[in-house]
């Protein structure tokens, strides 16, 4: 069926079912007596005229939908609940389980047969990101990751589960390692005659959450060995979702190269715009591809809250920057 034919199937359905809903609701609300009555019932037809359209457009957007690919975007930190450490992102950003809801959602759609993931990242937690990569090596169909600005360690860790990435020759990739920082305030508690009592069971089990007491030599040795074991397998998955050595992945020391150098490196598999990915996703699936973007399905009392919290982001970010000033950074 050509578009045109199906904007106005779409249109014409739309009609009949808000006609139809404020039928019924004339009928059954407007005819109660008493003015309050009365108004109570047009207020409660035009509310059900609403949820009826947006009910018949959903089921109407699966039934003409023509899209072949989803899109998924990974940007700014990567955490289980929206958390970014010292720099804290977006309300609106989705977390990693959104994410991973969000994949699963494409894999369950009739109409999408590959799917695009969209990085912007400089990385972040260890399990949220491997829950994201898990979650694209299970879509049943190809998956292309492209960079953008930043494809960073977190970023990686995910696009080592797709089967190609690309980049931009601008784009930053990389910083394939390990970070494992932790806050000591033992210098602030001995100023301020602030003691820490040290009653565990278990030799190493204040090693993670004692910011008031130094680390010990031991304990140093057992985090060290936690960060290396993890930095193997990111250096293992990298390795082989790319074809390459391992050691060859070791010598980039988790250094960034831009995107030109990371496709001689053999991290990226080529150069081209998300334009260019998509063409090539219409290459595996053999038809033509349309993207759809996919976002976290959302409740009203959610998108409420998130609202709010956007707004206060903004007017923190915006006093940060004032406070910051505009010189630093690296920049075009």
């Amino acid at each position: 069926m050509a578009d045109s034919s199906q904007n106005g199937v779409r249109a014409l359905v739309l009609v009949v079912v808000g006609l139809a809903a404020a039928a019924l609701g004339f009928v059954f609300l407007y005819w109660l007596p008493g003015d309050l009555a009365e108004l109570l019932g047009v207020l409660l037809t035009a509310g059900l005229v609403l949820v009826a359209i947006r009910f018949a457009s959903g089921a109407l957007g699966g039934y003409f939908a023509d899209y072949t690919v989803a899109e998924v975007e990974v940007s700014g930190p990567i955490t289980r609940d929206g958390g970014g450490g010292p720099l804290p992102r977006s309300p609106t950003t989705p977390d990693a389980d959104e994410i991973v809801e969000q994949i699963e959602r494409a894999d369950g759609d009739d109409n999408v047969e590959a799917l695009m993931l969209k990085l912007n990242t400089p990385g972040g937690e260890v399990v949220p990101s491997d829950d994201i990569r898990m979650a694209a090596m299970e879509f049943d169909g190809p998956t292309v990751a492209y960079a953008t600005d930043l494809c960073a360690s977190g970023g990686m860790w995910i696009a080592s589960g797709c089967d190609e990435l690309w980049a931009r020759d601008a784009s930053l990739v990389g910083s394939i390692g390990v970070r494992f920082t932790q806050t000591r305030f033992a210098e602030f508690a001995d100023r301020y005659g602030i003691s820490y009592e040290r009653i565990v069971s278990g030799e190493y089990k204040d090693s993670l959450g004692a910011p008031f007491k130094e680390l010990e030599p031991r304990e140093r040795e057992y985090l060290q060995g936690l960060s290396d074991s993890w930095y193997d397998n990111f250096v293992e998955r990298v390795a082989e979702s790319f074809e390459l050595d391992e050691e060859a992945v070791r010598d980039t020391e988790a250094r960034v190269f831009l995107g030109e150098d990371a496709v001689d490196m053999g991290l990226v598999t080529a150069l081209g715009t998300d334009e260019d990915a998509e063409d090539r996703v219409g290459e595996l699936i053999d038809v033509e591809p349309v993207r759809e973007e996919f976002e976290p399905q959302r409740g009203l009392s959610e998108r409420f809250g998130v609202g709010a919290a956007s707004v206060a982001y903004a007017l923190g970010a915006g006093a940060a920057a004032a406070v910051a000033g505009e010189e630093g950074g690296l920049e075009l």
